[in-house]
C-alpha cells in the first residue's frame, strides 16, 4: 500500500498535463481528419449545412477527379525532382560547413555561426521581391533549377545547425584513434564519424523534404508563363474556378499531396527523434 500511494499521487498530478497533451493532439489532428473524410464524402454531403464527423456514404470519385486532372503526373514529378535535389544539395554543403564549425577552430567561426542562426530566423517570404527581381534579370524565371536553389537556401541554415550539434556530440577521440592507425582526417571522418551521423542526416533530410515539398509562395511567383514547371502546391489551386471551388477534389488532391511526407516521416521516425535530440548538443 505504501508504494501504491505515491504512484497514485503522481498519476493525479500528471492528469492535467496528459489532458492538455491529448487536447493539443486532438486540435492538431482534427483538420487532417476533416480533410481526409471530406475527400471521401459525396458532393451533396460536403455542401450540406449539417456537417457530420463520419460520412454517411463513401466515394472515390474525388480521387479519380484529382488523379485525372491535367498535369497531375507532371507536377508530381516536378515536386519530387526539386525537393530531392534541394535536400541532397543542402546535405552535401551543410555537412562540410557543420564539420568545420564543430571540429575546427578558425578566425570568424563564431561570426559564421551567428550568421547561420540569423539566416535561420529570417522570414524567407520577405525576400521574395529581391529574389524575383534577380531571377527576372538573370533569365531564371519559369525554371525548376531556380526553385531548387531557393529551397536549398531555405533548408541550408537548419541543416548546418542540426549537423553541427550532432557532430559535436561524437567524441573526437574516435577520429583521432583512426588517424593514429593511418587514416587521413577525411578518411577518419568518412569511416568513423559519418556512419554515426545517420540519425542527424535523417532528421535534416525530413525537415528539408517537408519544407521544400510544401512550399507554395516561391513556386507560385517564380513560375508564371511556363506552366509545365509548376509544382504540386500550385497545382492544388487548379480546382478553383469562376463557379467556385471543388472542395471534394481539393481535399482528395491534398490528401494525395500529404502522403509522401507522411510516409517518409513514419519510416524515419526513430532516426529523426534521435537526430533532433543529438542536434541539441552544444558544440
Amino acid at each position: 500500500m505504501r508504494t501504491s500511494r505515491p504512484t497514485t499521487r503522481r498519476a493525479v498530478r500528471r492528469l492535467p498535463l496528459n489532458a492538455a497533451a491529448a487536447l493539443t493532439v486532438l486540435i492538431c489532428l482534427f483538420p487532417v481528419y476533416w480533410m481526409v473524410t471530406t475527400a471521401f464524402k459525396p458532393s451533396p454531403d460536403i455542401q450540406s449545412y449539417d456537417p457530420r464527423l463520419l460520412p454517411r456514404a463513401w466515394t472515390l470519385d474525388h480521387f479519380r477527379t484529382a488523379v485525372a486532372a491535367d498535369g497531375f503526373a507532371l507536377f508530381w514529378r516536378n515536386s519530387l525532382l526539386v525537393t530531392l535535389s534541394a535536400v541532397l544539395l543542402a546535405l552535401l554543403v551543410a555537412l562540410g560547413a557543420a564539420y568545420a564549425v564543430a571540429r575546427m577552430r578558425w578566425r570568424g567561426r563564431r561570426q559564421f555561426v551567428l550568421a547561420v542562426f540569423i539566416a535561420q530566423m529570417a522570414p524567407w517570404e520577405s525576400l521574395i521581391i529581391p529574389v524575383y527581381i534577380i531571377s527576372r534579370d538573370t533569365g531564371m524565371l519559369d525554371r525548376l533549377p531556380t526553385l531548387t536553389l531557393i529551397y536549398f537556401m531555405i533548408t541550408l541554415p537548419f541543416t548546418v545547425v542540426v549537423l553541427r550539434g550532432f557532430i559535436a556530440g561524437i567524441p573526437p577521440e574516435l577520429e583521432e584513434a583512426a588517424q593514429v592507425d593511418g587514416c587521413t582526417r577525411a578518411g577518419a571522418f568518412r569511416r568513423v564519424a559519418f556512419p554515426l551521423l545517420a540519425p542527424g542526416l535523417m532528421a535534416t533530410s525530413l525537415f528539408g523534404f517537408i519544407t521544400a515539398w510544401n512550399e507554395f509562395t516561391y513556386a507560385n511567383f517564380l513560375i508564371i508563363k511556363q506552366q509545365d514547371s509548376r509544382t504540386l502546391p500550385v497545382w492544388l489551386s487548379s480546382f478553383q474556378s469562376t463557379f467556385g471551388t471543388d472542395w471534394g477534389a481539393t481535399m482528395a488532391a491534398s490528401t494525395l499531396f500529404a502522403l509522401p511526407a507522411l510516409v517518409v516521416f513514419l519510416v524515419l521516425q526513430r532516426q529523426v527523434t534521435a537526430g533532433l535530440a543529438s542536434g541539441g548538443v552544444k558544440g
